[in-house]
């Protein structure tokens, strides 16, 4: 992908307001605020993996480039670190996630990957 093209996708979107608190979350109750403050923690995070990421392929400086993809991992850990936190708080997403590794494990059983 050249330089111009990662340019021109990165500035024709509309740049974006930092995180504004939606005013619906007034209204939930303390379990589900939780979820939803977890959850835009997690988007954040992922905002950022793409940005570094993205950042990383334009520079020519490899010192940059080393020190982009640095946050971008400690971004991916942030990530993870949410992902987990949500699962603890979420019982619906603990019991999906149960769902799909059992489904993977019998995948992985009968080499279906």
């Amino acid at each position: 992908m050249s330089f111009e093209h990662i340019k021109d996708e990165m500035f024709e979107k509309e740049v974006k307001m930092p995180f504004q608190i939606p005013s619906k979350w007034d209204k939930l109750h303390k379990e589900e605020l939780d979820k939803e403050i977890i959850r835009a923690g997690t988007n954040a995070e992922s905002d950022a993996i793409n940005l570094y990421e993205q950042l990383s392929t334009l520079t020519t400086n490899e010192h940059i480039r080393k020190i982009l993809l640095d946050l971008a991992r400690d971004a991916k850990a942030h990530a993870e670190v949410l992902k987990t936190l949500l699962l603890e708080c979420d019982s619906e997403q603990r019991e999906e996630k149960i769902k799909e590794n059992k489904i993977l494990e019998t995948k992985l059983k009968w080499n279906m990957y």
